[in-house]
């Protein structure tokens, strides 16, 4: 008997009536500007569309759907501790706009190696961060028949294991790489509140502790980017797939190339009162 996952956050963090969520992602679509094409893998935000939406349609424009047929999604664990990564529990997910089957092949051969978990029903049903990107992936591959691997990702204390076993599916050319995250949660509510006067507004401190999180992703070194989060303690929520993705690429045996091509903060806080969440899309190519 085949398990489905519901699209459990639809209704409330992006439209459940087809025609509106279709309109709306392909208007978003249709704003954003593709700087380059060929994207192997992207960055993008998973928080409710209305915020996040705009930004990540600059990450989907850049997908060439014709050039794959799997689609490997790294999440990361929002609503309980998980130590390394774990695997889906569903053999379908659904969306608004379509189903997409889980690719149990190759979800099967990742579980062989051991190093994988397995979600419960209701763990998978709670995650945001991958179903955020349903919808997006469901339209830009149209009706083309593609397979998903969906993996959250939590804490990493051997994530060149996990690199050298995604590295094999990264170097395929016909497997895409999606990443979700958001990138700094400031605020009171969030118990995260640095502020540097030297760089104007709160917001733009905000800007300057993001984007120079986003040049040390753009240089692909791990080293240096888990030296940044131990120093700015910066909340980027994604840390852990984004460190999953430079693990991949350090560990493949071809060269790729990152980039940042949008950044956006849900409000321009400038009170210690306010918060806000940012979002960046970001893109890698060969």
């Amino acid at each position: 008997m085949e398990e489905r996952r519901e699209a459990s956050h639809a209704g409330s963090w992006y439209s459940d009536v087809p025609s509106e969520l279709n309109t709306q992602l392909s208007s978003w679509i249709e704003q954003a500007r593709a700087t380059e094409v060929g994207a192997k893998a992207i960055i993008a935000p998973h928080a409710g569309y209305s915020y996040s939406g705009p930004t990540a349609a600059w990450s989907y424009v850049h997908v060439d759907p014709s050039k794959f047929s799997k689609v490997f999604l790294f999440g990361p664990s929002h609503h309980f501790y998980l130590s390394g990564c774990a695997l889906p529990y569903s053999s379908i997910y659904n969306t608004p706009l379509g189903d997409i089957p889980i690719d149990q092949p190759t979800v099967n051969s990742l579980r062989s190696t051991g190093l994988f978990k397995s979600l419960n029903k209701s763990q998978e049903s709670a995650e945001h961060s991958l179903e955020l990107h349903l919808p997006y992936i469901r339209k830009v591959f149209h009706q083309k028949p593609i397979t998903l691997i969906p993996i959250l990702v939590g804490q990493l204390e051997n994530e060149e294991d996990y690199g050298r076993v995604f590295s094999q599916y990264f170097q395929d050319p016909e497997n895409l790489f999606i990443i979700s995250s958001d990138f700094c949660h400031w605020g009171r509510r969030f118990s995260f509140t640095p502020y540097d006067p030297s760089c104007g507004e709160i917001w733009e401190s905000i800007e300057r502790m993001d984007k120079e999180g986003m040049h040390i992703i753009e240089t692909q070194d791990l080293v240096s980017f888990k030296s940044y989060l131990s120093r700015t303690k910066n909340t980027i929520c994604g840390r852990n797939p984004i460190i999953l993705l430079l693990s991949t690429i350090k560990c493949s045996s071809q060269s790729f190339r990152t980039k940042f091509v949008k950044y956006e903060q849900s409000s321009k806080v400038r009170g210690q009162s306010e918060s806000s969440v940012s979002y960046g899309a970001g893109l890698t190519t060969c």
